[in-house]
């Protein structure tokens, strides 16, 4: 019995520094498909928002600029994941906030699940081999950005 305690209570690795980065894949805003698995090579950064998150407005245009300054000379990606958010709403803040990236609804929450978000933003700094190398809890400013990015800059 106490084995079966012990085995019930361990948990798997999950979303940590370190760990293989769990798997994303499903229909973004704008109808089509995205997998994380399809970024491998790039550094990847990974961003749980919603539209109704206060410090998500804040960091949304720091994350659009970094896009525009390294996307295209370091292989840049970012993708978002939608957190507890409706579609419609979602896609009025990306039209207003001019982001370019795409973002994965998660209606079963299956994707909040495997990354063990409370609430948004967080955000994953994956390399290019899919590991999660930083992880910013809350809302970050371009510095702090930068120091992370660092981390999985090719």
């Amino acid at each position: 019995m106490t084995a079966l305690l012990v085995t019930g209570c361990s948990s798997s690795p999950g979303a940590g520094e370190g760990n293989a980065a769990p798997a994303i894949s499903g229909a973004t805003l704008d109808g089509s498909t995205v997998s994380l698995a399809g970024y491998k090579g790039h550094p990847v950064v990974v961003n749980f928002w919603a539209s109704w998150c206060t410090p998500c407005r804040d960091e949304f245009p720091m994350l659009r600029d970094k896009q525009a300054a390294l996307g295209a000379s370091d292989g840049l990606v970012i993708l978002g994941v939608l957190f507890k958010d409706q579609a419609d709403l979602a896609t009025s803040f990306v039209t207003a906030f001019g982001a370019t990236w795409p973002t994965v609804t998660d209606p079963d929450g299956s994707i909040g699940t495997a990354y063990r978000i409370a609430a948004p933003p967080q955000t994953f700094f994956i390399d290019k081999d899919g590991i999660i190398r930083a992880v910013q809890v809350g809302a970050m400013d371009a510095k702090t950005f930068d120091t992370l990015f660092a981390k999985i800059k090719p």
